[in-house]
C-alpha cells in the first residue's frame, strides 16, 4: 500500500509540473502577442488561470531572470533574457542561405503573408512567417503546427515522401486531427500528392482557411533534414486574380536561394 501512494503521489507531482511549465511557456506567448506590459489580473484573466497559482509563476519567471516586475506600476514585461533564448536560432535554421531575403523579396513584390514551413512529425510547422500589409488578411503565428493533410504547403512538403511513407504519414496525421470531418482517406491524399509530385509548387483556396488560398513552392534547402517550402497566402479572390503573378515571385525567389547557396542543407 505505501508504494502505491508513494506512486500517486509522484503521477501527481509530474503533472502538476507539466501543468505549471506549459503555464509558464503560455505567459511567456501571451506577451510575444500583447508586446505591452500587462498586470497579474490581466495575464490571469486571459489565460483563464487562477490568480494564486498566476501569482507565483509570475514571481518565479521574476526570480529566473525572464520577466521583469515594476512595484510601482505592479506591471509585468519580459526582459531581454527571453530573447536570448531564441536569437541564435534563425542562424542555426537558415545559416547562410538567403531564404530569409527571399522571403522579404516576396512580400515587398505582393503584401501577402509569406512563410516559411517545414515538417515537424506529422506536421507542418510556419518556422517563419512575415504578416501581410493588406487590409483584408489572415493572420498566423510562427512556431503554429497543423497536421500536413491541412494545408497546401502539408501537401507540398508530402510530395517529397514515398507513396508508402504517405499512407502511414495520413493515418497519422488524421488521428492528430481533431475535427473528423477534416480527415482525409489515405487513397484520396495519395492521389492529390501524386498530382502534386514532381510540380514544385502546390496551390488550394479555403484550406486551412475558409475564403483564404495559398500559393507554395519547394526551396531546394533542407532544415534539420527536412523538406522546407516558401508560401503566401492572403484572402481567396486576391490571391486568384494575381495566381500567375504570384507564382511566379514565388519561383523566382525560390531560385534565388538556391543560386546563393553552395550546400543545400542548412
Amino acid at each position: 500500500m505505501p508504494s502505491q501512494l508513494t506512486t500517486s503521489a509522484s503521477i501527481s507531482a509530474a503533472g502538476s509540473t507539466v501543468k505549471s511549465a506549459l503555464r509558464a511557456i503560455e505567459i511567456l506567448e501571451f506577451f510575444m502577442r500583447e508586446r505591452q506590459p500587462r498586470a497579474m489580473s490581466e495575464i490571469s484573466g486571459a489565460l483563464g488561470y487562477p490568480a494564486s497559482s498566476t501569482t507565483v509563476l509570475l514571481k518565479t519567471l521574476v526570480g529566473l531572470g525572464y520577466l521583469n516586475f515594476d512595484r510601482r506600476t505592479k506591471l509585468y514585461f519580459p526582459t531581454p533574457k527571453v530573447t536570448s533564448l531564441g536569437d541564435w536560432i534563425p542562424k542555426s535554421l537558415f545559416g547562410n542561405s538567403r531564404v530569409l531575403e527571399a522571403m522579404r523579396d516576396v512580400h515587398a513584390a505582393t503584401g501577402e503573408a509569406v512563410s516559411i514551413g517545414t515538417t515537424n512529425d506529422v506536421y507542418l510547422q510556419y518556422v517563419k512567417i512575415i504578416q501581410s500589409t493588406h487590409p483584408l488578411r489572415f493572420h498566423v503565428d510562427e512556431g503554429t503546427l497543423r497536421p500536413l493533410t491541412q494545408s497546401a504547403l502539408g501537401w507540398l512538403l508530402m510530395s517529397t515522401m514515398s507513396d508508402e511513407k504517405l499512407d502511414t504519414i495520413v493515418r497519422r496525421a488524421n488521428i492528430a486531427t481533431p475535427n473528423a470531418a477534416d480527415r482525409v482517406k489515405p487513397q484520396d491524399m495519395i492521389r492529390r500528392i501524386r498530382e502534386i509530385r514532381g510540380k514544385g509548387h502546390c496551390s488550394a483556396e479555403n484550406v486551412p482557411m475558409l475564403g483564404g488560398a495559398t500559393i507554395c513552392v519547394l526551396l531546394p534547402i533542407t532544415i534539420q533534414n527536412q523538406p522546407v517550402a516558401l508560401g503566401l497566402g492572403g484572402v481567396a479572390e486576391r490571391i486568384k486574380q494575381n495566381a500567375s503573378r504570384y507564382l511566379n515571385v514565388l519561383r523566382q525567389a525560390a531560385r534565388s536561394v538556391k543560386a546563393g547557396d553552395s550546400d543545400t542543407d542548412v
